[in-house]
Formats: structure tokens, C-alpha cells, sequence
């Protein structure tokens, strides 16, 4: 009983966590803009923006059981994408993001161990059985 509650509550963390994230795309642009590698500074509003309705509505395709593999296949190519990004933190070395300091520490563990853990949570939750339609 309790680890089907425990199920539970990670999903819809992380529902929740990829439905906020990608509000906050709109909400704080600018703690992401600052993020995008230069060679892709020409198209990074698009970008930013783009991110942030495929967070939203991979989350929201979380909810159905019917679209749940579909959204995570869909966040984990999403995170494949998001690793130019995290190098580019390497390669900026310490750096100010919004309140946070970013030192290459940090963007190593994010690369290496972060983003390989958000994909193993999204491909989890492809699997796990809970229904809420």
C-alpha cells in the first residue's frame, strides 16, 4: 500500500514539475534566454517559448493512460535536446542564473546526473499504473 502511494506521489510531481517548468518559460524568460548557447541566440525567444508549450503539454499528456508513453518518449527527447544547453553551462564555467550560482560542478552533476534521472522518471512514469482518466 504504501509504495503504490509513493507511485502516486511521484507522478504527479512530476506532472506538476513539467507543467510549472514550462510556465515558467513564460513567466521568467529570462532566466532562460541567458541559458541558450550563442551559435542558437537567433532563434532563443522561439526556443524558450517552444520549450515551455511542450513541457505543458507533455505534462498534461502524462494524465491519460492512453498518451502517457507518447509523453514520456516526448520528455525524454525533450531532455536529449536540453543537453546542448548544459554543456554550454560547462563552458561558461561559474556564472549569476537569476539568484542560483552555476559553477562547473554543478553543470557537470546536471548533465551527468540530473538529466539522466528526469528521463529515468519519465520513462518510469510511462509504466506505472495509476489512472486518473
Amino acid at each position: 500500500m504504501k509504495i503504490k502511494l509513493l507511485q502516486q506521489i511521484l507522478f504527479f510531481m512530476l506532472i506538476a514539475f513539467y507543467i510549472f517548468a514550462g510556465y515558467n518559460h513564460f513567466a521568467s524568460p529570462s532566466f532562460y534566454l541567458p541559458i541558450i548557447p550563442p551559435y542558437l541566440s537567433n532563434w532563443a525567444n522561439q526556443i524558450n517559448l517552444l520549450s515551455g508549450i511542450l513541457e505543458i503539454i507533455l505534462g498534461i499528456l502524462l494524465i491519460p493512460t492512453s498518451t502517457r508513453p507518447y509523453a514520456a518518449k516526448g520528455i525524454i527527447i525533450l531532455l536529449i535536446l536540453f543537453i546542448p544547453s548544459h554543456i554550454y553551462f560547462i563552458q561558461k564555467g561559474t556564472f549569476t542564473l537569476g539568484t542560483l550560482e552555476i559553477t562547473p560542478t554543478l553543470s557537470w552533476f546536471r548533465l551527468l546526473i540530473g538529466q539522466p534521472i528526469l528521463m529515468l522518471w519519465a520513462w518510469w512514469a510511462s509504466k506505472v499504473d495509476v489512472k486518473i482518466i
